[in-house]
């Protein structure tokens, strides 16, 4: 086969030649031997991660192979109560995993729904109906109005034909189509005289040949890219997957080392093994799982409400170390509505004051009151009217537009002026038109009024003001204004008119050659919506980057970025001077360069890349087909909700259900707030698994052996209870929390810092050592003072207390964890009402702990009276003033530090 980015380039009489084909099509012998040499036209099917895969994916991960070990072992010792209360908590942790991943990739499916299930073919020189999936190279084609496009084809006859090819190419409108050949080597979407599978006719009929089919088609290779492109780790999993590994050696370490201590203190081999277990269970944070799972699902939930649909939890953490969004232009920085900015004639350039018409788009006429508007002005709306197959339709009172989005714009712009278009159209009665043709590029209509006929025409520039009887000084006036609302990104037509005799009835190519009186020119653009300027100033402010990658023409996305202020000095490219850069300058263009136009799938890929090796966290939205290889390797894939394709959401992280680009900067707001959140919730949670380990430490090393039994202070099934029931209730509410001030005024997190950052690290030493001291000594008292009524009793009470004493502990450090740097009082007792929720449902479950006869012989509790209740409380206590202590020190270093800066 050919390369298909030859096809464009070749005479159709060379393509039927290089395909040994004809206008009449193959013989269905050849279309046969074809179908076994190419295949089918279709894309491979493959299958995506089984059951097992996920779930394995669950336990795969070296903490959870720990605490499987440690439950298996305890009951095979003979601990079964303990080991199955361990092997209980890695079941809950992994069926939460599991049904958060129950979905697997379905890319490929998307992209095979795209194909179209019938064709209409030449075959034997007869148009049949075949399944698509049996076109071969040398097929001819037969396409119309609204038919999808099933191969890739080379078009040699085209009528009006017009190919929405945005999910492919980024276009914005409708791509024009004809049979002629293009010598130059040009971008996808500028091969106007193929049709790519997939896309589908908007207007018009043609035929084509089919040059591509199956992978080989554009389509095809997108869905190769795809399946070579990997979801990138995000920074929380990457970090988490550190720590885990780390904890795990640390933990598997001190076991051992507290096992050889056990046996050396003379411990039973049954006890030192369960002293072991028990520290590495005390030591693995079971909650922290659950922890961020849940913490990430609050805010999925709350980005649900800011119209952002996570698909992937981790994504939500993502979000908030964002350091560039690289947006689409079309539907989501500007509107995806073709828009009249700007209306010209000789004698008006579009800034009327007093007239009542504003340029801007808004309506300031009332009840059809359009006498004040300047004749020159009210024949050019007219003219837009009449010139135009398109309808203003009003539903559940909203404005829409039924056809082309251009023509919807003409419509628009007299409606907003106080010219009704159903109005104009029932004074000025179309007699014939001319439709519009991509080879002649206007058109024209013979329309009557109170017996006089008048013919409009409508069109490109160059074509309408050739046939215009404008001298000399009138004509450079026009192109010089043409020239300059080209510069500014801006779609023009020309509209001009001419009176026909009374008994006219139809209008030919003839009557619109010349002598045409230059009406003006509406001018249109798709503007940026209000919101994105304010949107993009926050992530200037927030130490983000936003690029603007497009599929539209470099003067349009040019001149949208300027005014969005997006252009750096080194200004904007095309897609295929990104051919040209060498790869050791891919980095240095990537980052430099914000403003992308003419791109290809490949291209986004490309830079997608150049950026994230350049060590950026890459936020990258699409809607088309074309988006979704980018889409999958970005960090966080960003796919519109309402334009968006099933291949691009599928391949995304985040839908946006408003397609716009603030909703995005909402949601990096919202992925800052839960990573604020979560580093509360590890610098809460993790001083208990230290301060257990230490505890246990401390025991093993120096407690008696009473009867041949270990004395420790906490049994394993406490010491779960202690991580999962108190710590996992108190650290939940804690994703609840308001966002911190000026969240959005501090540069993006650095992916590479670490989850366990020297603040977490040594808040987590702190505590730590201060529960130890608390539960070894309020133990060691209560023991010693209980003992009179049994040793078992004893150990019981005394537990009990200090399983309390590390409650209260933790409800007390929880509201020093509401925020890293503020007091309590500075964020008030009770902003946060899940908190005080969170609490006393911990507070109840505590007495259950304590006085419940079910729980005692569970987890070996013992009832307590009034007395060890307030030693508890006042032993839990000593933890709110340190802390607040800690505070002041590191925000007084900190200022100290900023006024030397």
């Amino acid at each position: 086969m050919n390369n298909a980015k030859s096809w464009y380039q070749k005479e159709i009489t060379e393509v039927f030649q290089n395909l040994n084909t004809s206008e009449n099509g193959l013989q269905s012998a050849e279309a046969e031997l074809r179908l076994k040499k190419y295949g089918l036209n279709q894309l491979p099917k493959k299958g995506g991660d089984t059951i097992w895969t996920l779930l394995f994916r669950q336990i795969n991960n070296p903490l959870i192979f720990v605490l499987l070990g440690s439950g298996l072992l305890a009951v095979l010792m003979g601990k079964v109560t303990d080991g199955f209360v361990v092997l209980g908590v890695v079941v809950v942790n992994a069926a939460i995993g599991f049904i958060q991943e129950y979905r697997s990739s379905q890319e490929i499916a998307a992209l095979k729904k795209m194909v179209p299930e019938k064709a209409v073919v030449l075959r034997d020189g007869h148009p049949v109906t075949l399944e698509s999936a049996y076109l071969v190279p040398g097929d001819i084609v037969l396409l119309q109005s609204g038919s999808k496009v099933p191969a890739d084809l080379r078009i040699f006859e085209a009528r009006s034909c017009r190919i929405v090819e945005s999910a492919l190419t980024g276009e914005s409108l409708p791509s024009e189509k004809d049979a002629s050949t293009i010598d130059n080597v040009v971008s996808l979407g500028d091969r106007k005289n193929l049709a790519f599978n997939g896309t589908s006719l908007a207007f018009g009929t043609a035929k084509g040949v089919v040059v591509e089919t199956g992978q080989r088609t554009e389509l095809g290779k997108i869905d190769v890219m795809l399946s070579e492109t990997h979801n990138p780790e995000t920074p929380l999993t990457r970090s988490i997957g550190h720590v885990a590994k780390t904890l795990t050696i640390v933990i598997l370490a001190v076991a051992a080392v507290l096992f050889g201590v056990a046996m050396l203190r003379g411990y039973p081999l049954v006890d030192a093994v369960l002293a072991a277990i028990t520290l590495a269970v005390a030591a693995i944070p079971e909650g922290i799982p659950a922890i961020i799972t849940i913490a990430l699902a609050i805010g999925v939930r709350r980005m649900a409400n800011r119209k952002a649909v996570i698909r992937h939890l981790p994504a939500v953490e993502t979000l908030g170390s964002t350091t560039v969004i690289c947006s689409d232009k079309t539907g989501t920085i500007t509107k995806n509505e073709m828009t009249v900015v700007n209306i010209w004639t000789l004698q008006h350039d579009g800034s009327f004051s007093g007239t009542g018409y504003d340029p801007s788009g808004e309506l300031s006429f009332e009840n059809g009151k359009y006498e004040s508007l300047p004749n020159d002005i009210k024949s050019l709306l007219t003219a837009g009217v009449l010139c135009n197959d398109a309808h203003l339709v009003k539903r559940d009172n909203k404005w829409t537009i039924e056809g082309d989005p251009t023509e919807g714009a003409l419509l628009t712009s007299a409606h907003k002026a106080g010219l009704p278009p159903e109005m104009i159209n029932k004074q000025f009665t179309r007699i014939d038109a001319i439709p519009f043709e991509s080879e002649y590029k206007f058109m024209a209509t013979l329309n009557s009024s109170d017996s006089e006929k008048s013919i409009y025409v409508k069109g490109a520039p160059e074509i309408i003001l050739r046939r215009c009887n404008l001298g000399d000084e009138e004509t450079r006036l026009v192109h010089d204004q043409i020239k300059r609302f080209g510069l500014d990104g801006k779609r023009v037509l020309a509209f001009a008119r001419k009176e026909a005799e009374a008994d006219k009835k139809t209008v030919t190519f003839s009557d619109v050659e010349e002598n045409l009186q230059f009406i003006g020119l509406q001018v249109m653009i798709d503007p940026p919506r209000e919101e994105v300027k304010v949107a993009i100033n926050k992530c200037h402010s927030a130490g983000i980057t936003v690029k603007m990658i497009t599929g539209d023409h470099q003067t349009t996305a040019t001149a949208i970025g300027s005014q969005l202020k997006l252009i750096s000095q080194k200004g904007s490219l095309r897609g295929e001077d990104l051919d040209h850069v060498a790869e050791s300058k891919m980095n240095d263009v990537a980052s430099e360069i914000n403003i992308f136009a003419r791109v290809a799938p490949e291209h986004k890929l490309k830079l997608v890349r150049a950026l994230q090796e350049n060590g950026e966290v890459v936020a990258m939205t699409g809607d088309g087909v074309n988006d979704a290889p980018a889409l999958k390797k970005a960090d966080i894939g960003v796919a519109m909700g309402i334009t968006g394709t099933d291949v691009s959401k599928d391949a995304a992280d985040i839908v946006l259900t408003d397609d716009n680009f603030a909703t995005i900067v909402s949601a990096v707001e919202e992925g800052r707030r839960v990573y604020d959140n979560l580093i509360k919730s590890l610098a809460f949670a993790l001083p208990t698994n230290l301060g257990e380990a230490l505890i246990l430490l401390v025991a093993v090393a120096f407690f008696p052996i009473i009867n041949g039994v270990p004395l420790l202070p906490m049994s394993p099934v406490q010491i779960l209870w202690i991580n999962l029931v108190a710590t996992v209730s108190l650290a939940l509410p804690l994703a609840f929390e308001s966002k911190e001030r000026n969240i959005m005024n501090r540069p993006p997190r650095d992916p590479k810092q670490p989850l366990l950052s020297r603040f977490v690290l040594f808040r987590t030493v702190m505590v730590a050592l201060l529960m130890t001291v608390v539960g070894v000594l309020l133990f060691l008292l209560v023991f010693n003072r209980e003992t009179a009524a049994g040793t078992i009793a004893a150990v019981s009470k005394a537990q009990t207390m200090a399983v309390t004493s590390i409650v209260f502990l933790q409800i007390f450090y929880l509201l020093n964890c509401r925020s890293l740097r503020e007091s309590i009082f500075q964020i008030g007792f009770f902003s946060n009402s899940t908190l005080i929720v969170g609490v006393l449902l911990l507070i109840v479950l505590q007495l259950g702990f304590v006085y419940l006869p079910f729980m005692n012989e569970l987890f070996g509790s013992s009832p307590l009276d009034l007395r060890a209740w307030v030693e508890s409380f006042l032993a839990g206590a000593i933890v709110l003033p340190l802390i607040s202590v800690e505070k002041m020190i590191r925000n007084y270093r900190s200022r100290k530090c900023r006024n030397a800066d």
